[in-house]
């Protein structure tokens, strides 16, 4: 896998096994009716999106840093700086 749009291109059953297997999970947090699990991958970081009444993995996607999830994120873990600068 050269590329995270490679990544990207594959399906969500795909990505999932990729992830679980070759990624690095980083932590989790709650946000609304989701688990999202942060993990790095090949230098890129890629939430998972667990949906628990539906037990489902709705989405698998790169973590975007201006997203308002980054806070939660910083409470626990300490993420590189070209992420939590503005």
């Amino acid at each position: 896998m050269e590329s995270i749009f490679r990544f990207q291109e594959l399906s969500i059953l795909e990505r999932a096994k990729v992830l679980f297997i070759d990624g690095n999970f980083i932590t989790s947090i709650r946000y609304y009716e989701y688990k999202i699990n942060l993990y790095l991958f090949k230098g890129h970081y890629i939430e998972v999106f667990y949906h628990h009444k539906k037990d489902l993995v709705e989405k698998i996607e790169p973590f975007n840093p201006r997203c308002s999830r980054i806070k939660f994120y910083l409470d626990q873990v300490k993420l590189p700086n070209y992420l939590t600068a503005d």
